[in-house]
């Protein structure tokens, strides 16, 4: 039975943290661990709302840290899935902190993650189609492929 595409909206996650002193190193800029954390966290809602049920992270790809985080700011992240194969999907986060001194928002870090969904025996399973809408989906989409040709280069693999 064919599965109903769905559409990258119905993934989205937008996800606020306030990084505390417990989140903060001793320059008083947050762990980029947490941040990885936090960023985990987002792609695994939006992976799961597309397999609706088990997912787990197979790799984070080359996570860029652009703008430093300081102890009170607030870290918003977004994350959206990009594209699902056959049990696997790409979800990208972007990641900004709004600074504690003046409200701006500033692109703190980006990354993008595969996930594998799991039956419950804890074998990969089938995930639904993704069927992009905007141009800015249809070229994540697209983008999403070409990363994922990338990585499985890397590993020496053809499938994911």
């Amino acid at each position: 039975m064919a599965m109903k595409p769905k559409f990258p909206l119905a993934s989205r996650v937008e996800m606020t943290q306030i990084v505390l002193p417990s989140d903060a190193n001793a320059l008083g800029t947050v762990f980029g661990g947490k941040v990885m954390q936090w960023i985990d966290v987002a792609a695994a809602v939006a992976a799961r709302r597309h397999a609706l049920g088990t997912v787990v992270t197979a790799s984070m790809d080359s996570l860029q840290f652009i703008e430093p985080v300081q102890l009170g700011d607030v870290v918003v992240l977004y994350g959206m899935i990009n594209r699902a194969w056959r049990t696997s999907m790409e979800i990208g986060v972007r990641v900004e902190c709004e600074k504690a001194s003046d409200g701006r928002r500033l692109h703190a870090a980006s990354a993008y993650l595969t996930f594998v969904a799991l039956d419950e025996e804890g074998r990969p399973r089938t995930v639904g189609p993704l069927q992009p809408q905007s141009d800015d989906e249809k070229r994540r989409f697209e983008k999403a492929d070409d990363r994922r040709k990338m990585r499985l280069a890397e590993r020496g693999t053809k499938r994911q």
